[in-house]
């Protein structure tokens, strides 16, 4: 790897600033260090060719701002890059401070910084609006990392960007407390600047069962910010902050975006200045004095992953090939799931559930997940979470009947657990009242009859670690379904302090501990559904779950939301019941498993009930997805801008561009009828593909007064994917709530 060069001023005609171009994966950052507040380059550099490292005085280096990040122009050399620098220096205007306004990586109020402060906080007695400088920059072709010191205020701060092969700039923030007293941290807050043309903000939001629903607002002067102070992300949480061209989508339009990798409270914000400038921040949400350094301390913010692309598509792409790589990414193929709550809730019974678990493996199951209700006392949802023993009233041999009779038909088994909780009828909150989170001497509002563990107490999470390694040593488990079934309120500890940070550490701490301990056990992170879903999360855990909601109509949103960030294998996507139980809406197999097809299947539905023909059906369902998901799960996910919003097209691509399964959902009446062409994105334009619609496992039959001819003679039609990608074919004529499959091979 070669070495960036800073560009010395003493060394250049036109005294340039010290720039820096950092390149990977197909994304560039090109950064430039101010001259506004000593003279132009007045910062100490290396030569150029040479290994970049500065040591400069503190007094006399600019804090470094970035010029500009997204697609990479190529490299540039450097004069290029000096005359970049000249050319984004903005012209003074009246009403303004006497230099041009930058922003710095870290920006305050102290440069002339008039918008919300990278690092804010204090000590006693003491005001506090830092001016930081460079102590310490070093670069190479794709990371850069400096550090700031502000020695007046006694703080010392480390950052870090750096940007994958995959094209995901990832940024890390630290602040070190230098001073001889104690500092109270505020906030600390990542900054990304936007280009002028990035106008239209896209987040989502949503409730429990309906998560992840995309809301749009055009980027105007102010703040635009999303926060969760709920102890987790929450169900209304935006799972990325999108930036872009007005109206941009999956297809077109260019996009900026970025995911702060927490499982707590956080604040993402989009920020315009009237002079133009606009920034992305996003942080930790620290509660009042939450975080406060002793000296010699250091918080560390969660990273930020960014990246930008033409279209959401490629963004999604970016992501996912990040998450991909991981070391910790599940690589075997995901085992088709079987879970057991909605089919019989808290009515845990050996016989039924072994009836179950034959069902299931008749049918191609390769998990089954015993969900809640096998635990002391727990009959409903209001007693017994924190009491992590067998009940044996329900289970007199234990749990190893089951358990062996459900390896013994080839398949895994899974435990649903909520460590995190306690009902406070159960023995832990009777006899460690202290271990709850809670304020002053009052129990926080009750949520689905329960409290929250405070993790952040030692004594309580060393008892939830004994509890689960027991039971994972006890007991033949494979699998964990981990959930958090509320918000966290008034989260106090046990110094009276708010304990959100400290619990979100020792829930990594926990997941991390039992899993070197129980080495293949993998974990799902679930949260009423999906109010848990980050890259934070999801280093230490192997699925998350998407949705309480597996109405399929509904889980469409939802999944193609929550799969901008996160790829399909790690999104639990069930086949329910043929009515829906979360919002009583009857719907065909061939909808319930087409729209989960792509992801982690599963089902979630008491087959012992289905008829034969039902079983039949679904296990063909379940063939299909293990012919295709070794392509689902390592392809290229792409959404297709359809104009008509009664349309869904979603599929994926294999790596190499050879093989794609597309599935067409129509979701009301369309407003042309027929409805018109459908388009494959993400083909390769140069090769010719040939297009089939699958009939098998049984689909609906069209309703058109005349057959669809190119798909009539089941041999469909081939042509270029330049074609299939902008002209496309004609679509079914379908009836609300019905689909097509679509198979396409080079």
């Amino acid at each position: 790897m070669t070495n960036t060069p800073i560009i010395p001023a003493q060394s250049h005609p036109k005294a340039p600033l010290p720039v820096w171009q950092l390149r990977n994966g197909g994304v560039s950052v090109i950064l430039a260090q101010s001259d506004t507040q000593n003279g132009a380059g007045s910062g100490a550099g290396a030569d150029a060719g040479t290994s970049v490292s500065v040591n400069a005085a503190a007094d006399t280096t600019a804090t470094p701002g970035i010029l500009a990040w997204g697609a990479d122009p190529g490299p540039l050399s450097v004069d290029q890059l000096s005359d970049l620098a000249r050319a984004s220096r903005r012209q003074l205007v009246t009403g303004t401070i006497d230099q041009p306004l930058e922003v710095s990586v870290l920006p305050v109020e102290a440069d002339g910084w008039p918008g919300t402060p990278g690092v804010a906080g204090g000590r006693p007695s003491q005001e506090f609006s830092p001016r930081f400088t460079t102590r310490r920059l070093t670069a190479t072709d794709t990371k850069l990392t400096l550090e700031l010191a502000s020695d007046d205020d006694g703080l010392l701060v480390t950052l870090t960007l750096d940007i994958d092969k995959h094209g995901v700039l990832h940024q890390s923030l630290q602040v070190h407390n230098t001073g001889a007293t104690r500092f109270r941290l505020d906030a600390l807050a990542h900054t990304l600047p936007l280009p002028p043309e990035a106008a239209e903000i896209l987040t989502t939001t949503g409730r429990h069962l309906r998560e992840r629903h995309p809301q749009r607002e055009p980027l105007t002067i102010g703040v635009h910010a999303r926060e969760s102070r709920r102890g987790r992300p929450g169900a209304d949480a935006t799972v990325i902050t999108a930036v872009g061209s007005p109206g941009f989508g999956f297809e077109h339009g260019r996009v900026w975006a970025a995911h702060l990798a927490w499982s707590g409270n956080h604040r993402v914000s989009v920020e315009r200045q009237p002079s133009g400038i606009a920034v992305l921040q996003a942080g930790e949400l620290l509660l009042p004095g939450e975080v406060i350094l002793e000296p010699g301390e250091t918080y560390a913010a969660p990273e930020l992953l960014a990246t930008c692309g033409d279209g959401l598509n490629e963004v999604s792409a970016r992501f996912h090939s990040y998450f991909r790589a991981r070391p910790e990414h599940p690589h075997s193929e995901r085992p088709v799931t079987l879970n057991t709550w909605e089919a019989v809730y808290f009515r845990q019974e050996l016989g039924q559930l072994t009836a179950l678990a034959d069902a299931a493996a008749t049918i191609g199951v390769e998990r089954l997940v015993l969900d809640d209700g096998w635990f002391l006392g727990r009959r409903d949802d209001t007693a017994g979470l924190g009491d992590w023993y067998v009940d044996p009233e329900v289970w007199p041999d234990g749990l190893d009947p089951l358990i062996r009779h459900v390896h013994d038909l080839g398949m895994q088994f899974g435990l649903w657990v909520e460590p995190e909780m306690v009902n406070p009828v159960s023995r832990l909150a009777v006899e460690h009242p202290e271990w709850i989170l809670h304020t002053g001497s009052t129990l926080p509002p009750a949520a689905r009859n329960q409290q929250v563990v405070d993790l952040s107490n030692p004594d309580a999470f060393a008892y939830i670690l004994e509890r689960l390694d027991a039971l994972l040593s006890e007991n033949a488990i494979d699998y964990l379904k981990w959930d958090h079934n509320r918000d966290l309120l008034q989260p106090g500890g046990a110094d009276g302090r708010a304990a959100v940070h400290e619990n979100v550490l020792a829930l990594y701490r926990l997941l991390a501990e039992l899993k070197a301990r129980h080495p293949g056990i993998e974990i799902e992170s679930c949260a009423s559904g999906g109010a848990r879903v980050d890259a934070g999360i999801l280093h230490l855990t192997d699925r998350i779950w998407t949705s309480d909601c597996i109405d399929p109509l509904e889980r469409l949103p939802i999944q193609k939301y929550t799969g901008v960030l996160v790829p399909p294998e790690l999104m639990g996507a069930h086949i329910g019941s043929p009515v829906a139980h979360s919002t009583g809406r009857a719907s065909s197999l061939a909808l319930r498993a087409a729209t989960a097809l792509f992801g982690h299947l599963g089902i979630e539905w008491d087959i012992t009930e289905a008829s034969d023909a039902e079983r039949a059906e679904l296990a063909a369902w379940v063939r299909l997805h293990k012919r295709m998901r070794t392509l689902a799960h390592s392809g290229r996910f792409v959404h297709a801008d359809l104009g008509d919003p009664a349309m869904d097209l979603r599929g994926v691509i294999s790596s190499a561009q050879d093989e794609a399964w597309f599935v067409y959902t129509q979701v009301g009446s369309t407003a042309s009828y027929p409805p018109g062409a459908i388009h494959f994105p993400g083909l390769d334009p140069e090769r010719a593909y040939t297009l089939t619609r699958l009939h098998e496992p049984r689909m609906e039959p069209d309703y058109g007064l005349s057959p669809l001819e190119w798909a009539a003679a089941g041999e469909g039609v081939t042509l270029p994917g330049s074609v299939l990608g902008s002209i496309g074919v004609q679509a079914p004529v379908l009836l609300p709530d019905q689909v097509a499959i679509f198979h396409l091979r080079a």
